[in-house]
């Protein structure tokens, strides 16, 4: 599969969005996308656990920890091998809840 083939999918499509949005500090268009992307059928479990991750982030951030641990417990249920990066899991913000969330 190709990735011009990979980005006509609208799941996928969506995904990159959020990425991009996210990278550019739009944080409620990439949550947007990220969600319309999970909702629409992502193929891979690895970008189903990158979307959740990203949203969980933007929750945490957003002081909403309920929200942002059930994000990181569904990137764990969508990709058995998920896990943050060092510098990710060490974050002041979303690092205790990805603890707690995932021990």
């Amino acid at each position: 599969v190709g990735l011009v083939e990979v980005l006509e999918r609208p799941a996928e499509r969506a995904l990159l969005d959020g990425m991009r949005a996210y990278d550019e500090a739009q944080y409620q268009a990439a949550e947007t996308a990220l969600r319309r992307a999970l909702q629409t059928g992502l193929k891979s479990t690895r970008d189903q656990a990158v979307a959740y991750k990203l949203v969980a982030f933007i929750a945490c951030t957003s002081d909403r920890m309920p929200q942002c641990e059930a994000a990181f417990r569904a990137a764990r249920a969508a990709d058995r091998s998920f896990a943050l990066s060092r510098a990710e899991a060490g974050h002041p913000v979303w690092g205790p809840v990805y603890k707690r969330a995932l021990p």
